[in-house]
């Protein structure tokens, strides 16, 4: 079966702890599609989310984000 990746970055509004965005991070990953969600120490607001785009769509995704309480916006994708 072939594979598929995209990736997405999304911008966080909020300024959350380490452990919030460890819990996104987590949240994220376990969504069918999703193959890894992570975000750097240096750039806190920037989650990069990898994904296969047959499976999730990057609105579903952003969703996540927004279901959560959180504000949040697509950067971009490739």
């Amino acid at each position: 079966m072939n594979s598929y990746n995209a990736n997405v970055v999304v911008h966080i509004d909020e300024n959350l702890s380490g452990e919030q965005i460890e819990e996104m991070e987590k949240r994220l990953s376990m969504e069918a599609g999703v193959r890894s969600a992570c975000v750097h120490d240096r750039t806190p607001h920037l989650m990069v989310i990898d994904y296969d785009p047959r499976e999730v769509g990057s609105s579903q995704l952003l969703r996540s984000f927004h279901n959560s309480g959180l504000h949040a916006e697509l950067v971009g994708g490739i």
